[in-house]
């Protein structure tokens, strides 16, 4: 996951603020609104991972549907184009470098304060994802790094294009 974001810090070094807010397409995020997409969603999962760990989730002894535990075995969310769930879509907008680094900032500190939890959690004290259903501490940690590499791939695309390539 740390890999990753650091693929962020870097694209965010690379780009001028014109380039980082311009949308490649109408109708298609800039990487201002996917930075603004994945970091406001990563740090409202730590707080599902944190709610896990204070056990005031749901207890559920029922497991994880086969489908969802392929998609964190494997890491990686099913092909094609996903919209967000409104509540997560309402939450992005068009954000400047600096509070896009700053968001950075915010999940690293985030994840270094909660990574020795994780393991601790209950495994039956979950959260409900809007698209995957209940999740414990665990499948969110690993949902969140998969969450994490898919959008640099959206980072590669928004790039193509912004270049007039394919």
């Amino acid at each position: 996951m740390i890999e990753a974001v650091g693929q962020y810090e870097t694209l965010l070094q690379e780009v001028s603020e014109e380039v980082f807010t311009q949308s490649p397409a109408e109708g298609q995020w800039s990487y201002s609104e996917t930075f603004s997409h994945i970091f406001q969603s990563n740090l409202a999962s730590l707080i599902a991972v944190e709610k896990c760990f204070l056990k005031t989730g749901i207890i559920n002894k029922k497991g994880t549907p086969w489908q969802v535990l392929a998609i964190l075995f494997f890491g990686r969310l099913p092909p094609g184009k996903f919209k967000a769930p409104e509540r997560i879509a309402s939450m992005v907008k068009i954000i400047s470098k600096e509070e896009a680094s700053n968001l950075i900032v915010k999940f690293r500190k985030r994840l270094s304060e909660l990574k020795d939890k994780v393991d601790k959690a209950d495994r039956d004290q979950m959260i409900k994802h809007p698209r995957l259903g209940l999740l414990n501490a665990k499948q969110w940690w690993r949902f969140i790094e998969i969450h994490t590499k898919h959008h640099t791939r959206q980072l590669e695309r928004i790039s193509r294009q912004l270049k007039g390539e394919r």
